[in-house]
């Protein structure tokens, strides 16, 4: 089974980028669909961005597409979530999440492994 650890979390100014990782361990990433949630505090825990198993094709939430690209570094099994022109809305807990299902997925219980969360911090 994989295990995730995510990082790059912090606070910036609204307008600022920040770039996440998502380190795998244990499987590499090619085997598992993967996925990027945000939860902020009394909200749910909702869908950012995906990327289906290989790598074939990447999608997005609107709330952030034009904004947000995910990447893949096979060679260091670490997807990333590159985050521009931040707004206080994107401001939450960021996890990356996999499953071993084919297809694409928006719903977190449709993802069987988790990592602990960065927090994302944007100020006005």
């Amino acid at each position: 089974q994989v295990q995730l650890a995510e990082s790059g979390g912090g606070l910036v100014q609204a307008g600022d980028s920040l770039r996440l990782s998502c380190a795998a361990s244990g499987r590499t990433f090619s085997d598992y669909r993967t996925g990027w949630f945000r939860q902020a505090p009394g909200k749910e825990r909702e869908f950012v961005g995906g990327i289906t198993r290989a790598g074939l094709s990447k999608y997005y939430a609107d709330s952030v597409k034009g904004r947000f690209t995910i990447s893949q570094d096979n060679a260091k099994n670490t997807h990333y979530l590159q985050m521009n022109s931040l707004k206080p809305e994107d401001t939450a807990v960021y996890y990356c999440a996999a499953s071993m299902s084919w297809g694409t997925s928006r719903l977190p219980n449709e993802y069987d492994y988790w990592g602990q969360g960065t927090q994302v911090t944007v100020s006005s």
